[in-house]
């Protein structure tokens, strides 16, 4: 992580470096005070800057939550003491506001959240992503709890 930027350039956002160094440590919080912990991972495509879509997000989530944006441009958002409903809450947010902004971009959003639908940042992530690959164009899809 030391010669991995902490923020992504074009956005301001958290990195996918700090956001990998992150999360292992959210699941374990949540593990031991035996909370929900809600990732949400979203594409934007369109018309719009990697800045714009990162003010629609920190507008969109608590102080206390995680915005990154990956790599590949997708933006993880990881919600703690957050159910799936209530990732559904900010990804409805998310998208009024980005229809509101940039009524022609395309907005899909997966989520996943910790103990429901995997135990722990590997799996989590690898389920939201999963759900995200399943969503429609400006659709939400959210993982099947495991059985």
């Amino acid at each position: 992580m030391s010669d991995q930027p902490v923020t992504d350039q074009e956005s301001g956002l958290f990195s996918e470096a700090m956001l990998t160094a992150l999360l292992p440590s959210r699941v374990a919080t949540a593990r031991r005070t035996l909370r929900q912990l809600g990732l949400i991972l979203i594409t934007i495509d369109g018309d719009v800057t990697p800045s714009a879509v990162a003010g629609l997000v920190t507008r969109a989530i608590r102080d206390s939550d995680v915005a990154a944006r990956l790599d590949d441009g997708t933006i993880a958002l990881v919600l703690e003491f957050t159910p799936s409903e209530g990732c559904a809450v900010v990804v409805d947010r998310m998208r009024r506001r980005v229809q509101e902004d940039a009524p022609d971009a395309r907005f899909r959003a997966g989520i996943a959240c910790y103990p429901a639908h995997a135990i722990s940042a590997d799996e989590l992530t690898e389920v939201a992503r999963a759900a995200l690959a399943e969503a429609p164009d400006g659709e939400v899809v959210v993982a099947a709890v495991s059985d």
